[in-house]
């Protein structure tokens, strides 16, 4: 309803009253009335609804693609390798996985539905066996990533239509949150920060460095990671600086004037090589933990943002970075390699604040500690959940989590919506010591629940100072921090 509708409604009731579920109804495809059986349900894990060609590989997706037709792309799971197939899809279904797995995030940040966690699912070189039944690839598939269903065959859908009155809202919304709570997007390519910027973000909140990294760019980072000489990791560094350096202003020019936080590369080895040794890879050798033994990484990716950073000035532009440390837990990591960014920055043609992500309990418990050494702090909900409960993020989904709210052990998932006895206490605690210590403590949030609209109203209640969500989810988080910000 808007306010034309109603003479007697005021601007304020009108962003009050509106349900975050009617946004997600006009922001995403919908299947229209299916009569037959879905094959399986697994995890909604990225809102829509799309029907296609069946694809295994990302060459059948690329040559579906080609000859004009829409292509869904089905793995047992997906990686960096499959990057460019799952861009140039219509939708992605794993059979494993969940809310916070590659394909989920990866998903969400293109806009793409995805259903994860098929347990019926088994995918072969030619064809996939779900429920027991065989489908060959070629053959027509739909999924909603709404409701996790999938179905054989085409089925009608409903495409998004963004009504003139929620452009509107939108913008009312932005004058009541103003300077009360940012909406970030996490984006990683010139393509998602020219959405973010359409879709009303007020910067992004997380630039994931090792997303640059994906499909034919693997043999570059590999390069690095492999390197058994110090000649050789030079070398792979100055690849990664050329590289780097242009990611960087893809990324800066459409958020001119606007800021940009560039998390450090937080490479998690089992997805970029193709044997990691790693027997518990999340918790494995990344971010931070593979800078402190590669010290020279985190100063080439400083000198490429330095060198994006002139390269924008020279072109007029105002560009706005800060560079974030992720997965600290032990404070002298923290001191270690700010140590070492600062010597990089120091004859920067701009100033740089400096953070840190929040994704392991300690790091939360500790913060009051870490507050002092920084300018900002983010919360990585995706992996402080994993750590809390001791989940894996990648495949607890669907063999426990989902038996769980079976068995009205859990009402939610933790991944999908805030935990706020645990998660959101040590949240809570952080910020306070933070602040304690810091008054002047930026704190955000770029967990995929930076786009959960009860997860908005707990973190904001919490004290953040922005939410950070995937490109599409922009317009909710909009709502719901104006919301809150008139509670």
């Amino acid at each position: 309803m808007t306010k034309a509708e109603n003479k007697d409604i005021s601007t304020e009731e009108a962003i009050t009253i509106v349900d975050p579920q009617d946004l997600m109804d006009v922001l995403f495809s919908t299947a229209d009335e299916i009569e037959t059986e879905p094959l399986a349900i697994g995890i909604a894990a990225s809102p829509g609804a799309a029907t296609g060609k069946l694809c295994l590989s990302v060459d059948a997706v690329l040559e579906t693609v080609d000859a004009g037709e829409e292509a869904i792309m089905f793995a047992m799971e997906t990686g960096p390798e499959d990057e460019p197939g799952m861009r140039w899809s219509s939708g992605i279904a794993t059979a494993h996985g969940g809310l916070a797995s590659h394909a989920a995030i990866y998903s969400r940040g293109l806009g793409l539905p995805a259903v994860c966690g098929i347990a019926e699912l088994t995918v072969t070189e030619s064809s996939i066996d779900i429920g027991g039944i065989t489908i060959n690839e070629g053959s027509e598939i739909s999924i909603n990533g709404t409701t996790g269903e999938v179905h054989a065959g085409k089925i009608d859908i409903s495409e998004a239509e963004t009504p003139s009155e929620l452009i509107t809202l939108l913008d009312w919304c932005d004058q009541v949150r103003l300077n009360r709570i940012g909406v970030r997007a996490n984006a990683d390519t010139r393509e998602e920060a020219t959405e973010s910027l359409e879709a009303g973000a007020d910067g992004i909140g997380l630039c994931r460095t090792e997303h640059m990294f994906l499909g034919e760019r693997l043999p570059v980072i590999r390069k690095f990671l492999t390197a058994e000489t110090h000649d050789a990791q030079n070398d792979a560094l100055q690849e990664l600086i050329t590289i780097q350096t242009q990611d960087f202003v893809n990324v800066l020019e459409p958020m001119d004037s606007k800021p940009v936080t560039i998390r450090l590369l937080d490479a998690p080895l089992h997805e970029f090589l193709e044997d990691s040794h790693e027997q518990n890879p999340m918790l494995g050798l990344r971010g931070v933990r593979l800078a402190l033994v590669t010290e020279n990484l985190y100063r080439a990716q400083t000198r490429a943002l330095i060198s994006a950073a002139q390269n924008r000035l020279e072109a007029s532009g105002n560009p706005i970075i800060e560079i974030m440390v992720p997965l600290i837990s032990i404070k002298a990591e923290l001191e270690r390699t700010l140590g070492w960014i600062r010597e990089e920055i120091k004859d920067s043609p701009i100033s740089i604040p400096l953070g840190t992500m929040i994704e392991t309990p300690r790091a939360a418990l500790i913060a009051g500690d870490l507050a002092p050494l920084v300018d900002f702090m983010s919360f990585g909900t995706n992996d402080l959940t994993q750590m809390t409960y001791g989940f894996s993020r990648d495949d607890v989904e669907a063999s426990v989590i989902k038996k769980y709210i079976e068995m009205d052990i859990l009402q939610e998932s933790p991944f999908a919506q805030l935990d706020a006895l645990g998660v959101g206490k040590l949240v809570q605690q952080a910020i306070n010591s933070s602040r304690a210590i810091n008054p002047e403590i930026k704190i955000g949030i770029c967990g995929e629940h930076g786009g959960d609209p009860t997860s908005i109203r707990l973190l904001a209640n919490s004290g953040v100072d922005y939410v950070s969500c995937s490109p599409p989810r922009i317009p909710i988080a909009r709502l719901v921090c104006a919301q809150e910000s008139l509670n």
